[in-house]
């Protein structure tokens, strides 16, 4: 892609004459040609990289086919970086288009004024005026040829914005215009000035845009790197910098927590045009509203994945390999000791830390790109980036579907617990994805959402990468209350989504694992600022608590749940430390957890031998507390295993 060559005569340089002759059109039309090549590489983008290795990973098996599945991939990737390139030089030109039509409206109608006055205007943009006046000895006062200031009256805030050097102008003009003998003069001048500020304005914008779209071309070859990304993202930057005016004639979208309602009432009011641009230049905001399309929130955050993971590898490329050796023996006194060296410690105090980080968010980042390229295997469906945030929350922030929830008969919405990060999602996302393969393999025919949600600052050890059991920040249900509006917000979106896309709702499953379903409780009982009370239940039908710590309720039904649709689970060994803990501390209310007959939810049978366990998988057969999680996402309530039905 090469964009420089789109932008003509402009950047050859701006005067009268090139104004004149400008059609904005042929801009908005080179715009229209890069939309065209972005839509089609998005549609190729999203054939190569799901539909045609789902189709191969189904049919066949072998080297030779995930060698043909390795090369689509990257392909892929080549389609995914033009449609964001492409994107970019097309929001790039409509905004130059919108700034030079400006100008040039301003000049035609100062053409106009100028031909209905019989002025002529000059090939160099000077306005000649004919004779008028009084008669002075049988003669009117001569005309003339006036050239016009882009300083001079009306003033802009163009070329000199100093108010007192244009109000000085001004004055002057007025006062010359006034003792002119021909009264042609002063409009002459007044029309001049017209013409030499439409002209600074349409030079502006070449000398704004010129540059931008001259820097938006790619690599002579076919390998998108780090680096091409993180070239996105700078580019991004300078469109986003230049096209302020621009997006400002577009209705903006709402303040954020306004709702899900009113978010997807602003998306659906903008033109194919419009929702481009904000694609273009606000992927993380358009990425991060609930109650859009699933498929556009994808859209904008898999950009904001790419273009983060460019610039964080590449930056981890640059910090410099550590210093060898580490350590050095120094004498003190009668001993040996060990020491690090100098060169190690001034290393380490730049950039271990930074580099630690980087690692983990890029692993983080490389799981949600390894679950796009394993669409298909197993057949698993494509995958749907709902929101990316890699530094959002302390810990990143990461919703991720198997599926299309919009358009599913039975979506789950999986919230897990503490220590979980950016890092680690990989390990919380193949939950979600066991539950698919079981609940879709249960309703043949139906179609089935699973999604991953940490959106919130999960509870972590003490010391960031301990490994230890205890949690001490768990002990209380603070990052639970501070994560329900988020979570809440979420599940209205989900819902507002679903009915736009399918006109009904649909079979909805929230579940929590450890002290995340602690955050379903305060979620169930906070008040959102958009809903009439409290008191409106959660728009989902069934919530499965498992290894739950408490959820801040003594009964199911003080959640504003129907007891027959609450599930719990519990599972032996490290569980019964994390269940009995949540009891002592109090994140169950007088000391309840889901599991107890009080609480009054349906007891699942469990096989599980640890806290983690729940969703096992072994030799492709679920584990009983998986394939009972699934009956309840597939609504098939008879197929669950109880050991206890819920009291009524």
């Amino acid at each position: 892609m090469h964009s420089q060559t789109c932008t003509g005569a402009v950047i050859a340089g701006m005067d009268y004459a090139t104004l004149k002759a400008l059609k904005p059109s042929e801009f908005t039309e080179a715009a229209d040609g890069y939309r065209s090549v972005s839509s089609m590489a998005d549609h190729a983008y999203a054939s190569a990289e799901s539909q045609i290795t789902t189709r191969l990973r189904g049919g066949l098996k072998g080297k030779a086919v995930e060698a043909a599945v390795e090369q689509l991939l990257l392909l892929a990737q080549n389609f995914h970086y033009t449609q964001v390139e492409c994107g970019l030089a097309a929001t790039s030109l409509n905004a130059l288009a919108a700034s030079l039509t400006t100008a040039k409206s301003k000049l035609d109608a100062a053409l106009s004024d100028a031909e209905a006055a019989k002025f002529s205007v000059g090939a160099d943009g000077s306005v000649s005026y004919p004779p008028a006046g009084e008669e002075k000895d049988g003669k009117l006062p001569d005309g003339g040829t006036v050239s016009g200031s882009a300083k001079g009256k009306p003033s802009g805030n163009v070329i000199d914005p100093t108010k007192d050097a244009n109000d000085l102008s001004a004055a002057l003009e007025r006062q010359a215009a006034n003792i002119h003998p021909n009264p042609n003069f002063g409009k002459a001048v007044e029309i001049a000035n017209r013409i030499a500020q439409a002209v600074a304005e349409a030079t502006e914008a070449d000398a704004q845009w010129a540059p931008r779209l001259r820097k938006l071309k790619a690599d002579d070859d076919l390998v998108v790197s780090e680096e091409d990304w993180a070239d996105v993202q700078a580019d991004t930057c300078q469109v986003q910098s230049g096209a302020k005016d621009y997006l400002a004639h577009i209705k903006p979208p709402p303040p954020k927590g306004s709702g899900p309602t009113l978010n997807a009432e602003w998306w659906n009011g903008l033109s194919a045009q419009e929702r481009e641009a904000y694609i273009t230049l606000q992927p993380a905001s358009v990425g991060a509203m609930n109650g859009l399309p699933a498929e556009v929130r994808d859209s904008a955050n898999r950009t904001v994945l790419a273009e983060t993971h460019g610039a964080y590898r590449t930056e981890l490329n640059g910090i410099p390999k550590e210093p060898q050796p580490k350590y050095h023996y120094v004498q003190r006194g009668r001993a040996w000791m060990r020491e690090e060296t100098d060169e190690w410690s001034a290393w380490s105090k730049k950039y271990e830390d930074r580099k630690a980080h980087l690692k983990d968010r890029l692993n983080g980042m490389e799981a949600i790109q390894a679950r796009f390229d394993n669409t298909g295997a197993r057949g698993l469906p494509q995958a749907y980036l709902l929101g990316f945030d890699a530094e959002a929350n302390h810990d990143g922030r990461v919703i991720l579907a198997n599926g299309n929830p919009d358009t599913a008969d039975h979506t789950s919405i999986f919230v897990p617990g503490t220590k979980t990060t950016l890092g680690s999602i990989e390990d919380e996302a193949a939950k979600s994805d066991a539950l698919w393969r079981e609940a879709h393999a249960m309703v043949p025919g139906q179609t089935v959402s699973t999604i991953t949600w940490f959106d919130y600052d999960a509870p972590r050890s003490a010391k960031p990468g301990d490994s230890g059991d205890v949690v001490p920040e768990a002990v209380h249900d603070k990052y639970a209350q501070k994560a329900a509006p988020t979570l809440r917000e979420f599940l209205d979106g989900a819902e507002a989504a679903h009915q736009a896309a399918r006109g009904d709702s649909a079979h909805t499953t929230l579940i929590g694992h450890s002290y995340g379903s602690t955050v379903i409780g305060d979620t169930a009982k906070y008040r959102s600022e958009y809903a009439d009370t409290w008191a409106d239940p959660l728009p989902v039908e069934d919530v499965i608590a498992v290894g739950s710590p408490g959820m801040q309720a003594d009964r199911a039904g003080d959640l504003g749940f129907q007891p027959k649709h609450v599930w719990a689970m519990e599972g032996g060994g490290d569980d019964n430390f994390v269940t009995g803990g949540g009891r002592l501390v109090g994140l169950g209310d007088n000391w309840t957890i889901p599991t107890d007959e009080s609480f009054g939810a349906n007891k699942m049978h469990s096989d599980s031998p640890g806290h983690g366990n729940f969703w096992d998988e072994q030799e492709g057969k679920p584990s009983i507390s998986l394939s009972n999680q699934a009956a309840v996402i597939a609504g098939l309530y008879e197929e669950v295993e109880l050991d206890r039905k819920a009291s009524h």
